[in-house]
């Protein structure tokens, strides 16, 4: 497991605080970048639940913001990283599809919510690593 996926579980399991699966997928990829916390936790408070109406789903969202951060804003790279989310959840993208699959097939919400988170942490830092843009 990675340090960046093992810190986005901790936030999704704290009991003091909600992390939405946009804070949780962006979060923590700061460190290194030196960026506020609760300044990223405010600006992203009303991208969750797929923009609080069930448009793309926040764990996305995370992703494509981190990617940002880091540099790798182009279209290439935004395209793959889409591909890559779209071939794991047959095409989906949106929170409200994707949670009314998961709920077809009898999986928990929020089990279904943190593997979005992971997996969303787990590609953008595969990105990130194959572009030399994480230290480490």
């Amino acid at each position: 497991m990675s340090k960046y996926v093992d810190q986005a579980r901790v936030l999704r399991e704290d009991p003091t605080r909600h992390y939405s699966c946009v804070q949780a997928a962006v979060l923590p990829f700061l460190e290194e970048k030196g960026v506020d916390r609760e300044l990223v936790c405010s600006l992203c408070a009303n991208l969750n639940a797929g923009l609080r109406q069930g448009a793309t789903c926040g764990a996305v969202l995370g992703g494509l913001m981190t990617l940002g951060l880091y540099g790798a804003d182009d279209p290439q790279t935004v395209g793959e990283y889409y591909r890559r989310v779209k071939e794991k959840h047959d095409g989906m993208t949106d929170c409200a599809d994707l949670l009314r699959v998961s709920k077809e097939k009898g999986e928990v919400k929020k089990a279904h919510c943190d593997g979005m988170v992971y997996e969303c942490v787990t590609l953008t830092e595969d990105m990130l690593r194959a572009r030399g843009l994480l230290k480490e």
